[in-house]
Parts: structure tokens; C-alpha cells; sequence
């Protein structure tokens, strides 16, 4: 592949930085604002390159060796930020979110990535390893398909690292994920392979939120920062300060986890969500609250009908492509009091607030979290209000 020496400029969202060569615009991975590198292209596109830096020329301050050996060009593709440090991962985090509300919401806004206790390393509490033809585990390249083995992954949790999984082979072409719960229960639960065969049935664990524990599949979503759900449900209990009359909506809403922590400052809570076993999984858990019940649906779907009227506080929790704008419109058209919007992308939250805007209601606060340290995914909390 051809190598080029480009002046690397600002961060863009998804973990690269954004540089021009003969005027072409190059998104580099690897590589960190204000350097000067040599760069690989990895693919050539209409209008743009992608290219892996390959040697510093002139470093940023804010570089580190890091600490993963697998890190890096032609390395795996999991981790981003590996070559910056912490703290800067999380400027990097923010430049990112103030671009992707400038551009997408036309809104100036700023606010810090915060850290969550434990450090940028060993906290991740699920870990898909992707497995070669060779039968060995490991992880994707960067927008590849082949598998890189390696000794360990070095942000996953402990409990994950030792669970045997990179020391046995397993059918080629197939996934295992390893699993760590809130409570200490651990899993390995093998995929099935592209040539199909029958899966390997799934473990149940257990996850624990205040008074409240969750029996799920051990696959099912969870957030995998440890601290992630605590927080999280702080800053929405916090935002949206609900009171004993207030009708909550939780959408997107999982098992009730968010439910769960404002259940008892309101009054009915209902949570929406699409699929069976997190709604069963959340009508156990939370059978002894008696103001909160579940509608499976489609949210969209679920809101079109007319009969979903009276609400006041709303939680969005919505998938990495968004609510869109027909959930947005549906929310807004109800007049709530205000909505909180948990979101895991920025342009996603961006494009949504922009909506929000168009139907009169403006992001009156903000609040993010590097709750994926290494890599270029963050959590944005946002407090919509009437304007």
C-alpha cells in the first residue's frame, strides 16, 4: 500500500483523525491531532482515503506507548485510543460531541467527558472473541475479517480474563463470549460457526441494581462498564427530578432499569420495549413495584397509537442509530414535561436534539462518560425541556 506523510488535524467521530494529502481528505487512524506521521493507505475511496499511521515523525504530547501489545496498525481493531492518554482520550471524547452537535444540531455546546471510577483498564465485563479458521480466539483487524489471536484482552475485567477461553480451540469461524455479571457469576457461551450447527444453550446470571436483581441470558444487554448502570440511572433520577404524580415513559426501556430507580419518586412508569426476553426478564425483577409495567413493542409502533396519550417525563434510551424522527415527533406531539436522552452516539443525539428543536424542545443540560475507555465510544446524557 502507498505510504504518505500527512499533518494530522482535528479528531473525528470514530476514531480518527482527519488529515489532506493533494488536497484529498485522509481519515488516519493511530495518529493524534498536531502530529506529523508516515501513513499507510488501507483503502482508497471517491472523495476521501483511509490510512493507518505507521511512524510518528513528530509525536503529540499527549502520546503514550500503550499498554496493550496488540494495540496499533495492523493490530486488533477494538481499542482507538490506546496511543493517547486517558485524560486526553476524554478531550479527544469531547471535541467530538461539541463537532457532532455544531455540524448536525447547530447548537454550541460544551461539556466535559468524565471518567467512571476504576481506570481505562480491565473493566470491560463482556468480551466477544471472534475465532479463526485455525480454531484459535481472538479479535477482528480494523474493518477486517481476519482473526488476530492474542494473550489477553487488557480492558476486560479480570473475571472475564480468566475464564478459559484463548487457551482452548473452538470451531472455526465461530464466536464465544465471556461474561462477567454485577454479581460475580461468569459465563462462556460459544456461537455458532458460519456452517451452522446447533448453539450452545445460554447460561442465565445474575445483574444487580440497588434493591433490585435481574435473572438474564448471560448475551443479554447489560452495560458493560461496572459502574455504567449506577451512574447512569443517578444522572436520570437527577435530571429529570420526577414527583409522586408524575407519568413516566421508559423507552427503549430493556428489563426496567431505569424503571427501577425512578419508580419509586413517581408515579406509573411504563416501560416500552421490543424484545420478549428482556420484558419477561424485567417483569420478574420488578413484580413487587407495583407502579411500573411493561408494553412490548416496537416504540415507534407502540406511539403511533393514539391511546398513548398522558405522560410527563420521558426516558430515551434508544438503540446507536437513534430514535429518529417519527419517536421524536411522537414524544413531543405528548407535551412532556421533559425527556431525558441516554445516548451511546453522539451523531445519533445530535441528529435527534435537532428534531427535538424543530418540535420546540431545547437541550437545557448535558452530561457524558467515558464509559468505553480505549476506544472512541462515550455516553451523552442530555435534559430536553420546553422551549
Amino acid at each position: 500500500m502507498t505510504l504518505i506523510e500527512l499533518e494530522v488535524g482535528p479528531v473525528a467521530h470514530g476514531g480518527h483523525c482527519v488529515a489532506r494529502h493533494e488536497g484529498q481528505v485522509v481519515f488516519v487512524r493511530h495518529a493524534l491531532p498536531g502530529e506529523r506521521v508516515l501513513a499507510r493507505v488501507t483503502d482508497e475511496r471517491k472523495g476521501f482515503l483511509r490510512a493507518d499511521a505507521v511512524e510518528v515523525l513528530l509525536p503529540s504530547p499527549d502520546r503514550v506507548i500503550p499498554p496493550c501489545p496488540f494495540a496499533g496498525p495492523s493490530a486488533c481493531g477494538g481499542c482507538d485510543w490506546q496511543h493517547a492518554d486517558p485524560a486526553a482520550q476524554r478531550r479527544l471524547k469531547q471535541q467530538v460531541l461539541t463537532e457532532q452537535l455544531a455540524r448536525l444540531a447547530g447548537i454550541s455546546a460544551t461539556v466535559p467527558v468524565e471518567p467512571l471510577p476504576g481506570g481505562p483498564l480491565g473493566w470491560r465485563t463482556r468480551v466477544q472473541y471472534a475465532v479463526g479458521d485455525d480454531g484459535r480466539p481472538g479479535f477482528h483487524k480494523h474493518r477486517s475479517s481476519e482473526v488476530l489471536p492474542v494473550d489477553r484482552c487488557r480492558i476486560a475485567h479480570p473475571s472475564v480474563q480468566a475464564l478459559p477461553v484463548l487457551a482452548a480451540s473452538w470451531p472455526p469461524g465461530s464466536s464465544v463470549e465471556a461474561v462477567v455479571s454485577s454479581e460475580g457469576d461468569t459465563a462462556v457461551v460459544p456461537r455458532a460457526s458460519r456452517a451452522g450447527g446447533v448453539a450452545a444453550a445460554v447460561p442465565k446470571v445474575r445483574e444487580t441494581l440497588g434493591a433490585h436483581t435481574w435473572h438474564l441470558d448471560a448475551t443479554a444487554f447489560w452495560q458493560v462498564h461496572p459502574r455504567a448502570a449506577a451512574v447512569f440511572t443517578e444522572t436520570v433520577l437527577e435530571m429529570l427530578a420526577p414527583t409522586p404524580s408524575d407519568r413516566v415513559w421508559d423507552l427503549y426501556g430493556g428489563a426496567g432499569v431505569f424503571a427501577s430507580v425512578l419508580a419509586p419518586h413517581s408515579g406509573p412508569v411504563t416501560v416500552v420495549e421490543s424484545d420478549r426476553r428482556a420484558v419477561s426478564a424485567g417483569q420478574r425483577a420488578l413484580r413487587e413495584v407495583p407502579n411500573v409495567r411493561f408494553a412490548r413493542g416496537d416504540v415507534a409502533t407502540v406511539l403511533a397509537n393514539p391511546r398513548w396519550r398522558a405522560v410527563d417525563l420521558v426516558v430515551l434510551d434508544p438503540p446507536r442509530s437513534g430514535a429518529g424522527k417519527a419517536v421524536v415527533e411522537s414524544i413531543a406531539a405528548r407535551s412532556p414535561r421533559a425527556v431525558a436522552y441516554v445516548a451511546c452516539d453522539p451523531a445519533a443525539f445530535a441528529r435527534d436534539v435537532r428534531t427535538f428543536a424543530e418540535r420546540g424542545y431545547g437541550l437545557a443540560r448535558m452530561r457524558a462518560f467515558d464509559s468505553f475507555p480505549m476506544t472512541h465510544h462515550f455516553e451523552t446524557i442530555g435534559l430536553l425541556l420546553p422551549s
